[in-house]
């Protein structure tokens, strides 16, 4: 039986990027004890994970460790069947984003947390990060309605493209990381969202028929707030305006600016922001701006392990503390809702009402 005091302990499922990365928190915070890892196959693991017997079969490992935390980093489409086993074996749940490929998956996942008294906490790094935390209050002191305007795409090639291409198998960009950029939408303002708009296109034959790897989302919210969010993958993608993080409204302006020599591909150019940039719209009698621009300087900002760290232990004062995760397992459905409403109109090529 855990006490207050005791390591959590815990089985980390999927050992690519993030799951490694994830790993590598639970290994060094003294909070959690790995039982264990799961991985379909043997794979190359960081020194200080080798100590670590790796199990073929999460069902299994489920079964004979009985872990107090299932760490789900697969690729989603297993997300929700493994995260309903765990939390119905008694287990407490961390799983990446996208919670689920489907809504009523997602909200199924959310009703096994429910249903056993369990916390189910959702990969959303960004909201972990100082940096975008500010963005965040920063675009909120503006007053809405709010045009968001954010993309990350990503020139990839060699493993990055293998890695982009099984992620394709069952989920296209605009989900797989469109759920962060929506979520920071949905923040900001605290309307509902009512209409979303999608399109999409196929620019390699190295993926499915049904599949596109360039995908630009458009969200409507109740206080007329809009916003758009543009995701690519591939050898063939542009590296020019890769990465746009603004936030306007009729008070001004929060954007994210961004180092000039940063590259697409680079996982800790995803997280990293750099400078803020705050714009007040204010002006005198001259019609001149008041305020000249204000750039807040991010420093000592964590990187992506930095970040995973920061994760992890989140998740343990959540267990710990008890805290009440509600309206973070709400978000994280309704983040994954506008994303697979853009699929499905990239799809149907018809808006999809909320």
């Amino acid at each position: 039986m855990m006490t207050s005091s005791s390591p959590i302990r815990t089985l980390v499922a999927g050992l690519g990027n993030m799951g490694r990365s994830h790993a590598l928190a639970y290994h060094e915070n003294p909070g959690f004890e790995i039982v264990g890892l799961v991985n379909r196959s043997q794979v190359e693991l960081p020194e200080a994970l080798k100590i670590y017997p790796i199990h073929p079969s999460f069902p299994e490992a489920l079964k004979e460790l009985q872990p107090e935390l299932a760490s789900i980093c697969t690729y989603s489409d297993s997300h929700a069947d493994y995260a309903v086993a765990a939390l119905e074996a008694g287990c407490h749940v961390f799983v990446e984003k996208p919670l689920a490929t489907t809504v009523a998956d997602a909200e199924r996942v959310v009703a096994a947390a429910k249903a056993n008294g369990r916390k189910l906490v959702i990969g959303y790094i960004l909201r972990h990060h100082p940096s975008w935390v500010r963005l965040i209050a920063e675009a909120r002191k503006l007053g809405g309605p709010f045009v968001f305007r954010m993309n990350l795409n990503q020139q990839s090639s060699g493993p990055t493209w293998e890695t982009h291409k099984a992620l394709m198998q069952t989920t296209s960009p605009i989900v797989d990381c469109g759920v962060h950029y929506v979520d920071v939408m949905c923040q900001i303002t605290d309307a509902k969202p009512v209409q979303v708009r999608g399109m999409g296109l196929r620019l390699s034959n190295d993926i499915a028929d049904d599949m596109y790897n360039y995908g630009h989302l458009q969200v409507m919210f109740e206080d007329g707030s809009v916003g758009w969010y543009e995701a690519g993958w591939g050898p063939m993608i542009s590296e020019t305006a890769f990465f746009v993080k603004d936030v306007m409204s009729p008070n001004g302006a929060v954007s994210i600016v961004m180092d000039p020599n940063a590259k697409s591909d680079d996982i800790d150019t995803h997280t990293k922001t750099s400078v803020i940039r705050v714009h007040s719209a204010e002006t005198g009698p001259d019609g001149r701006f008041i305020r000249p621009v204000e750039d807040l300087a991010m420093a000592g900002e964590p990187g992506h392990q930095d970040l995973c760290d920061l994760e992890q232990a989140y998740v343990l004062k959540a267990i710990r503390e008890d805290i009440d995760l509600d309206r973070h397992m709400n978000d994280a459905v309704q983040s994954l809702r506008i994303c697979l409403a853009a699929d499905e109109s990239v799809r149907s090529g018809q808006p999809v009402l909320l």
